[in-house]
């Protein structure tokens, strides 16, 4: 019985050969047509890790391959021998009809990058209301549709061929001993091999789900060539990615009604249809400097740098001893609360860079925003006051394509910890960890001061604070009865815990560092320290004696918000106690630029008082916390408790929706992107 079994299970694993060899195949037709190069010379590198990673995660379908048929047909085989002899029959039934879907999706692909020069994406879903008969139309007469048809019987005709060769390849022979025990052992070894080899396969080459291919760990030597990037994608992987995520509405909207939600909040009173870009609608003027112009100037990111661990409730932990120097500085202007741009950290950097809400529309991984001259760029009109901008990233730039996003936003550099730490620096599955990272940036930022030139812009973002949390915290000083002997004795001795609190205490440790340095080098400096959303601290410490609640809106989702000037003091930012992430960049230009300087920016500084912020997520004022999710708000003030919520209506809908259309008009229109 086991071998019928056995016979049948390497019959399964011929099959699945097959599938791999055909998408590297579609792999090398769509480089040798639409590979923008005159040539392939010097690509060998990029070319094999294409192939390399496409290979494995390709195995996201292919592994299935093996998997179905080995349930379907080898293990009732192994019971039913009339199943079993028809086993190859309906492998290659099965195969031929796989091979078919393979054949559709990669000629679907074809047409698709042949309209839109990009591999399947979220367009692909307006095709449900678009005029049917045109589509048939194109296929038919612009496409060829009727080759594309034809082709299908001579491909299956060669997949059959080669199907068949290779289920008649010779087996390897059963293996009969005569201890019961040594032969059942033998079985044993075989299922398990067979179910560790799916598994191995499924996941790219590991058995960790975590570590499975996936766009972002694209190798960076392929991730750097746009067009390869997007040939390592197999079809099926491509479509699935799009399938999985939902349309998002500001493609459905018509131009009229985003242009018609923007007008009401332009700061120029023209009609959002007569501006180049509707970005250029949020023109405003410098009122005249109120520093001494920084040679320096930092926007430091902390990776969840939440504004919860500074709050009184929290002191015990200790934890933000490197971010209270520079909050309790005579110095410093702080808020009490703040709304980050996004509500994870991708659409928060790309907002600060780009200076529009991502509004959840991935402007980083869009090709079309790799070329834009958006005006409200932080590091673009920073250049306009003489400033070098460089972007220092604590991981891989790569990953979301920030090596081709923060360039178009206008810096001059961009700098990949994990490139100029050196490959045997420690680090998370996110990044290097931030003491080496920071430590190195100083040291380069010292090293360049001559290269680039007298003023300088350096936003730097962290990754540490990040599960899964295995830094070793003992080996950087960590003790938790050293740290925060005051804390409660649950939270001191419990070692979960501590693996979470520890390495916010190691990544704020970093950051104190580098804060000390940069300000000991550059007395003028000008320091921002924000964080890039907070996060939901319950799991950790909802239980515990120190809070014995969930967390309220405001400790979910209010990050850090300061700026630091030798020239400034607690009161410069006009009794402001909120603020975003998008009131930065106009907050930076009214400290340096002179008067009459012109900027772009959605939102007004926060050296003028402030009624209210607004994100696509959340709204915020300085009586209240509100998500745009649910009608109850959190009402902020001494007179509330920490748990305390009302209900009503949620307020400034007008304006959220006014900076989601406007991202949503740049997305669809990606020809005005370089006006």
């Amino acid at each position: 019985m086991f071998s019928l079994f056995y016979a049948s299970l390497q019959q399964d694993g011929k099959l699945f050969l097959f599938f791999p060899i055909l998408c590297a195949v579609f792999r090398l037709i769509f480089i040798a047509v639409y590979n923008p190069y005159r040539s392939l010379k010097g690509k060998g590198k990029v070319i094999w890790h294409c192939f390399r990673y496409g290979f494995w995660w390709g195995m996201d379908f292919n592994a299935y391959v093996f998997l179905i048929p080995l349930v379907v047909l080898s293990i009732p085989g192994a019971f039913f021998t009339d199943w079993y002899r028809k086993g190859d029959l309906l492998r290659m039934a099965g195969g031929l009809t796989y091979s078919l879907v393979l054949y559709l999706a990669f000629a679907g692909k074809m047409l698709f990058y042949k309209h839109f020069h990009d591999i399947f994406n979220q367009t692909m879903k307006l095709g449900a209301k678009a005029e049917k008969h045109n589509l048939v139309d194109i296929f038919f007469h612009q496409d060829h549709g009727v080759w594309i048809l034809l082709g299908i019987l001579p491909y299956l005709g060669v997949c059959d061929f080669c199907i068949h060769k290779l289920l008649q390849l010779p087996s390897f022979q059963y293996l009969i001993f005569f201890s019961p025990v040594l032969q059942y052992a033998y079985n044993t070894v075989i299922v398990l091999g067979a179910v560790a080899a799916f598994y191995w396969f499924r996941y790219g080459g590991t058995f960790w789900h975590d570590d499975k291919p996936e766009w972002d760990t694209i190798p960076s030597v392929v991730k750097k060539d746009i067009f390869f990037a997007k040939a390592t994608v197999d079809d099926l992987v491509a479509l699935e990615q799009v399938m999985k995520h939902k349309l998002n509405p500001a493609y459905e909207h018509t131009d009229a009604q985003d242009l018609k939600a923007i007008q009401p909040f332009l700061t120029e009173k023209v009609p959002a249809d007569k501006l180049p870009n509707p970005a250029y609608g949020f023109k405003r003027t410098a009122k005249g400097a109120r520093i001494t112009k920084p040679t320096h100037i930092f926007l430091f990111v902390g990776e969840t740098y939440l504004q919860q661990f500074f709050d009184p409730q929290f002191a015990c932990l200790n934890l933000v001893e490197g971010g209270r120097q520079l909050m309790e500085d005579p110095h410093t202007a702080s808020l009490t609360s703040a709304l980050s741009a996004g509500i994870i950290s991708r659409p928060s950097i790309v907002s600060l860079m780009s200076g529009i809400f991502d509004a959840g529309l991935e402007l980083n991984e869009k090709e079309s925003f790799w070329r834009n001259n958006l005006p409200t760029a932080l590091p673009r009109q920073l250049k306009k006051l003489g400033y070098h901008s460089t972007y220092w990233y604590g991981g891989n730039v790569t990953y979301g394509n920030f090596n081709q996003f923060a360039p178009a936003c206008g810096f001059d550099q961009v700098m990949t910890a994990t490139d100029f730490c050196g490959k045997d620096a420690p680090k998370t599955w996110v990044g290097v960890y931030d003491n080496v990272f920071l430590e190195k940036a100083a040291e380069l930022i010292l090293q360049q001061e001559e290269a680039n030139g007298p003023y300088q812009f350096h936003f730097l973002y962290t990754t540490s604070y990040h599960g899964p949390f295995k830094i070793p915290l003992k080996e950087y000083g960590y003790d938790p009865e050293k740290v925060m002997p005051e804390a409660p004795r649950d939270i001191r001795r419990n070692k979960e815990i501590q693996k979470n609190l520890g390495t916010f205490w190691f990544s704020d440790q970093a950051l104190g560092k580098f804060i000390r340095t940069m300000r000991k080098a550059y007395p003028d400096c000008l320091f921002i320290l924000t964080g890039d959303h907070s996060i939901d601290m319950s799991p950790v410490l909802g239980k515990t004696s120190l809070m014995g609640r969930d967390c309220n809106l405001r400790e979910r989702h209010s990050p850090v918000l300061l700026v630091n000037h030798r020239e400034l003091n607690p009161h410069s930012l006009a009794g402001n106690t909120i603020g975003s992430h998008m009131n930065i960049a106009p907050t930076i230009f009214e400290l340096i630029a002179p008067k009459g300087f012109t900027y772009y920016s959605l939102y007004p500084s926060l050296l003028e008082p402030i009624d209210h912020v607004v994100s696509p997520y959340h709204w915020l004022r300085k009586d209240a916390y509100g998500s745009y999710s649910q009608d109850f708000y959190q009402p902020l003030g001494p007179q509330y408790g920490p748990e305390d919520l009302q209900e009503g209506p949620k307020p400034y809908t007008e304006e959220r929706e006014a900076w989601m259309d406007l991202t949503g008009y740049l997305v669809r229109h990606p020809e005005v992107l370089e006006r």
